[in-house]
């Protein structure tokens, strides 16, 4: 059996949870290719998006109009944020991974950790795809009782091939 046959048979869909660096990459000269793959990838049924009301409401606050509709060419999952959520965030702060003004991209961690997706796709190199941030977020939520939350490009999980 091959192992492509194998994960079609056996494992659940791949929940991925993106936040606003990737919705807004699908319009970004650099980032938009491997983001419009993910976003067909996604459109196919192959995996679940999911979005938090985290990242609908940062969307309000001032993405354009274009950004704000092309996620609705998506059918995701959306996760309402909770005060376990929060409180995971709060855990983050007092460690110092992120400073205050960038809590926002905590928020995501903590939201995609809680809710047990897959993996957590961003273009957020300096404080979400990082080696370090990714080190000290996982350190946290393994002393707090999660499991440790994969984090990528959308680059690193499309299809290469």
């Amino acid at each position: 059996m091959s192992v492509e046959i194998f994960m079609q048979k056996s494992i659940k869909p791949i929940r991925i949870y993106i936040e606003n660096s990737v919705i807004g990459g699908y319009f970004d000269l650099k980032f938009k290719d491997s983001t419009r793959r993910l976003f067909h990838i996604f459109q196919s049924g192959i995996f679940i998006p999911v979005i938090s009301s985290h990242v609908e409401a940062e969307l309000a606050k001032g993405a354009p109009e274009i950004v704000k509709n092309i996620i609705k060419t998506l059918n995701y999952e959306l996760i309402v944020v909770t005060e376990e959520m929060d409180l995971l965030t709060g855990k983050y702060m007092d460690q110092n991974i992120v400073s205050k003004k960038y809590e926002d991209d905590a928020q995501h961690i903590a939201i995609a950790t809680v809710s047990g997706v897959d993996i957590l796709v961003s273009w957020n190199f300096k404080h979400i795809v990082n080696f370090h941030k990714i080190r000290k977020f996982n350190a946290v939520n393994k002393i707090e009782g999660y499991q440790t939350l994969d984090i990528r490009t959308p680059e690193e999980v499309i299809e290469n091939d």
